[in-house]
């Protein structure tokens, strides 16, 4: 399916899995009069156990059929492990597209925190990327940050938002290293530094030793991706758009369910 070209060309969504539809829900607000088009690598989730060659072959190929057969606006990597990875070579192999990133919200965790402890909850994959360390150096030297790596949480999350049962022990063991006690400070700021894991912020607050601002980065994907999309007067939201795609082809019912509970069809 390819845009009319009466309407609006749509903004896309890409993901790993269904932790973009964080990023898509604060999108939408901010963009009414555009279609979405919410992808989903279902078929290579998760990213965290690639090789990086490997992965970043795939992701260009994917691209190179998306942007052929969707020609969209922009599209948004709600993927800090893709784009901390691959977004240099997105934007280098498609040059005429514009690409909006996730990366972790260091830097604005850094001017929030008050005891200058912060920690950065993400997969294995954007701990150990070279682009988060530099993110660390550049922005938040005065701080002690804490990098989180874990392997299990992004799959707990997809189970979590379809209404599958967690166990609270289960969570507590991937997040409890993101609290640090130092001179008698402790972390203030949790940076969630993969789009999954919003989903699970509640069971977070709830399970947190003590109380800390779980910081969610969706709002300030949406609000630039915005900024990079052209206001058309009278638009109307096309009936066409809003619909989801996922790299199996088969997505079982519960996602389905999700996915039409985003308004998308899939």
């Amino acid at each position: 399916m390819t845009a009319p070209t009466n309407e609006l060309k749509p903004v896309l969504v890409f993901d790993s899995g269904i932790g973009g539809l964080t990023v898509l829900r604060e999108a939408r607000v901010l963009m009414p009069e555009r279609g979405f088009i919410y992808v989903a690598d279902d078929a290579g989730f998760p990213y965290g156990g690639w090789e990086e060659q490997a992965l970043k072959d795939r992701i260009i190929g994917l691209f190179g059929k998306l942007l052929q057969e969707h020609d969209p606006e922009v599209c948004i990597i709600a993927c800090n492990t893709a784009f901390t990875l691959v977004g240099a070579d997105l934007r280098a192999a498609f040059p005429q597209m514009t690409f909006v990133g996730t990366v972790p919200a260091i830097k604005p965790a850094a001017e929030r925190t008050r005891s200058g402890l912060v920690s950065v909850l993400a997969t294995p994959g954007t701990v150990k990327r070279a682009y988060t360390r530099d993110l660390i150096q550049s922005f938040a030297q005065q701080c002690h940050v804490r990098l989180v790596g874990s392997e299990n949480l992004a799959r707990m999350a997809e189970a979590y938002i379809r209404g599958d049962t967690v166990s609270d022990e289960a969570v507590l063991a991937e997040i409890d290293q993101c609290f640090v006690e130092k001179d008698g400070h402790k972390t203030d700021i949790v940076v969630l530094a993969c789009t999954h894991y919003p989903f699970m912020a509640n069971l977070f607050r709830r399970l947190a030793p003590w109380p800390v601002d779980w910081l969610d980065p969706a709002e300030a994907i949406a609000r630039r991706a915005r900024t990079l999309v052209p206001l058309v007067a009278d638009a109307v939201h096309p009936d066409s758009f809003d619909f989801a795609v996922f790299t199996s082809g088969n997505p079982d019912f519960a996602t389905r369910r999700l996915m039409q509970g985003f308004g998308l069809r899939a």
